[in-house]
């Protein structure tokens, strides 16, 4: 039963983009599952134990000027679920 309030698209064979953390010390390639307005289902093939997830970029063009800022919401083996900050968002992960 799907308790998202966000209407998701669903892609097929997945949509290529890069993860970057916000001071641009790491990145790494992903596979959009599944988007909406709020969040995003990732598929992630390398490692990503040790790296900062709490925050950082989606990237969704290969010139950087589509991306969007996440919180990670949960991780299940190589699949991670993202929710969109957007500006102003007041929130325990909060950096500024």
């Amino acid at each position: 039963m799907e308790r998202r309030s966000a209407k998701r698209v669903v892609f097929a064979r997945g949509y290529d983009a890069h993860m970057m953390a916000i001071d641009g010390t790491w990145q790494r390639a992903c596979t959009v599952v599944d988007i909406s307005d709020a969040g995003a289902g990732l598929r992630v093939d390398s490692p990503m134990s040790g790296l900062p997830l709490k925050e950082f970029f989606l990237v969704l063009s290969s010139n950087g000027f589509a991306f969007r800022r996440c919180q990670l919401a949960w991780v299940n083996g190589d699949r991670i679920g993202v929710s969109f900050r957007r500006p102003g968002d007041k929130g325990k992960y909060d950096v500024s």
